[in-house]
């Protein structure tokens, strides 16, 4: 349903449970209606105000998780955006046992927070980025399902 057989080599696609490398660029996605995803190309991302890792720009390494998305909408009318995303000052790990930082991880120095696959935060149990600044997402491939 999903292809996913162009991508650039020089991106690395970064599995789901693997920890990112501070200052290194990663493939991610992000799942949204057809509407928003022309907005987006247009003018770029704008951070979300909230959520359940708090403000910034929600992200999956995961094509399925993304493809999921926005839940309400029927899945003719979902997009997936295919992004570069510079995880440049590093990544708050958190899990069910970490969530001290759940909403302030920005304001202790990191620039992505991470739910790494099965962590218990995330009710799909899948992997799941959020990124503060949408600067350091650059968004070059829009993918949608193939409805034949």
């Amino acid at each position: 349903m999903w292809a996913e057989d162009d991508l650039d080599p020089g991106v690395p696609c970064l599995e789901s449970y693997t920890n990112p490398v501070d200052g290194k660029i990663y493939l991610m996605y992000h799942g949204t209606s057809r509407f928003a995803a022309q907005q987006i190309m247009a003018y770029g991302f704008r951070p979300s105000a909230g959520g359940m890792l708090g403000p910034g720009v929600y992200l999956s390494r995961d094509l399925n998780k993304a493809s999921r998305y926005p839940l309400n909408l029927p899945e003719h009318e979902r997009v997936v955006l295919r992004v570069w995303a510079n995880v440049w000052k590093g990544q708050k790990k958190l899990t069910i046992k970490v969530t001290h930082m759940q909403k302030t991880w920005h304001a202790h120095g990191y620039d992505t927070a991470w739910c790494p696959p099965g962590c218990g935060m995330v009710p799909s149990g899948l992997e799941e980025d959020c990124v503060w600044d949408p600067n350091r997402i650059q968004t070059f491939i829009l993918s949608c399902c193939d409805q034949n």
